[in-house]
């Protein structure tokens, strides 16, 4: 793969295979970011888990002290009272059949939080297809299959993030945008790396954080100490 010339330059600026420190690494980072637009940040987690195993799963939800810097547009599927609770709560997007409807014939997908109450489960459970492989399939475990429509909504829009184990046991989850600086993008991070070593499986063995890095969109993954 073609590299440009600022993520070249941005290579000779730290060793490969040295591990730094969090606060090292992300002063790295924003220093080498010379995109034109605010790139994101994520963190990569390789765990040393097997995630086929239902007993090594490694999911949940944090709320991120600095948000995550982006736009969230939130879709509540529900009815009555709490669909009204949802559009006062500031929700994007508000239905129920007629969402449905139109997620199934229009193929439509423009919200990136899907949260529903208990009740509507049985009707949600029609579009699972179209939105379980988008990760936008509500669940108990990330909040957002909740009574509490209003707390999911402010949560999401306060910066929660979910983090989820995929098929080659790794995780990546934004922790923020290069405009917040060293210090806002490393309290974002502790917050992930300590959200994840909580939730280390008890059946896990050996190392569980095999690899750690950090990037921006545009840039090379610098490898942290976990």
């Amino acid at each position: 793969m073609k590299r440009g010339k600022n993520y070249i330059n941005a290579l000779k600026t730290f060793e490969k295979t040295k591990l730094y420190e969090a606060n090292e690494a992300l002063n790295l980072v924003v220093t080498n970011s010379k995109a034109k637009f605010d790139e994101s940040v994520e963190a990569h987690f390789r765990l040393g888990v097997d995630g086929r195993n239902a007993d090594q799963q490694v999911r949940g939800v944090v709320v991120l002290p600095n948000g995550t810097g982006k736009s969230v547009k939130v879709l509540v599927i529900a009815k009555g009272e709490k669909a009204k609770e949802a559009e006062l709560a500031g929700a994007d997007f508000v239905g129920a059949e007629e969402i449905i409807e139109k997620i199934q014939k229009e193929n439509w997908l423009d919200f990136d939080v899907c949260i529903t109450t208990p009740d509507m489960m049985g009707l949600v459970g029609r579009i699972a297809r179209v939105l379980g492989p988008k990760g936008l399939m509500p669940n108990p475990k990330s909040g957002t299959v909740t009574m509490d429509v209003k707390k999911a909504i402010e949560d999401v829009k306060a910066g929660k993030v979910e983090y989820r184990l995929d098929k080659t046991n790794n995780i990546h989850v934004v922790i923020g945008k290069i405009s917040f600086g060293v210090e806002k993008l490393l309290e974002n991070f502790e917050v992930i790396l300590n959200a994840i070593n909580k939730a280390k499986p008890a059946s896990a063995k050996g190392t569980y954080i095999k690899n750690l890095t950090i990037a921006s969109t545009m840039g090379p993954g610098i490898k942290i100490k976990a």
